[in-house]
């Protein structure tokens, strides 16, 4: 949701043709049969300006007929897939089933979308997030977050794949050419960990680590949404600006803070980050354009 938000305020200040978007699929799931990559759909949809400005996904306007009837043979639904929505799921597991990559069909899909920017998914390869809660197996990420509502202990985070798994050279190349980086406020062990944990992508942001800027999602002690708060705690991280910038400090030179966290300014300019604070609670479009302008001009874009 943060990193679509301030998409939404970066495709307002720049050309979208100038941007590139690397896209965690580690809560890629199937239902119903079909492949669904939650964040990549996201992506698409909201710089299309099509997504339901409502939700912060699927698309504007959607019914759920199908679902309905999917219902009856399947039993009560948690997974919301619209009428129209299911088009594009339809879409990519059918192209999968041809041989084309993931890669391949996003660039597809963001062409009849009218969508310019590069949307990038990490890697071509299954990486599958499951979340571990107190006294229970671990759950797919999906199972967690949406029919679970993120309720229990987060005890650990298993990016199962993830060490076989390659990132893809679209994705690597886009980091080493990038003139600018930004790791936007979305969850670092669920959204930013998977692409992370990937061989080389480390690495890859470090070498470069003068031109990214990271943004908090943590502000005023929770998470403006999504239980990125309840992850640092069962994690054992301290659940504040610092203990994310704890966590990117070795691959962000700038990490940007909302203007409630104003103390944490210097406990990490200690850990060798720049760090400025400003409004980043992006409840509207002008308000992301804002956030954006800001961290582009502190990273000289």
């Amino acid at each position: 949701m943060g990193a679509a938000k301030f998409l939404r305020g970066l495709a307002r200040k720049f050309d979208q043709s100038g941007l590139a978007v690397v896209v965690n699929t580690g809560d890629d799931e199937r239902f119903y049969g079909l492949h669904v990559s939650p964040d990549v759909d996201t992506v698409i949809y909201t710089l299309a300006g099509v997504v339901n400005p409502a939700t912060g996904w699927g698309l504007a306007g959607e019914t759920f007929n199908a679902l309905s009837a999917l219902g009856r043979l399947h039993g009560k639904p948690w997974f919301n897939l619209g009428d129209r929505d299911l088009a594009t799921h339809l879409y990519r597991t059918e192209r999968l089933a041809q041989g084309a990559t993931l890669t391949q069909i996003t660039a597809e899909l963001a062409r009849r979308f009218k969508v310019k920017a590069a949307i990038l998914p990490m890697s071509d390869e299954p990486v599958r997030t499951f979340v571990k809660l107190k006294g229970k197996a671990p759950l797919p990420f999906q199972e967690y977050f949406v029919r679970g509502r993120a309720r229990g202990a987060v005890e650990k985070i298993e990016l199962r794949g993830a060490h076989d798994a390659r990132p893809t050279t679209d994705a690597l190349a886009a980091i080493k050419r990038a003139r600018a980086i930004v790791i936007a406020p979305s969850n670092p062990f669920v959204s930013i960990g998977p692409i992370l944990a990937l061989a080389g992508v480390r690495e890859a942001l470090a070498a470069v680590r003068d031109r990214v800027a990271a943004i908090s999602p943590i502000v005023g002690g929770k998470t403006i949404k999504g239980p990125a708060d309840k992850m640092m705690r069962g994690l054992g991280h301290e659940v504040s600006p610092l203990g994310v910038a704890r966590l990117y400090r070795e691959i962000a030179s700038l990490f940007v803070i909302d203007v409630v966290d104003h103390r944490y300014l210097e406990p990490i300019r200690a850990l060798g980050m720049r760090a400025i604070a400003t409004d980043t609670i992006m409840s509207d479009p002008d308000r992301a354009a804002a956030l954006a302008t800001v961290v582009s001009r502190a990273l000289s874009v």
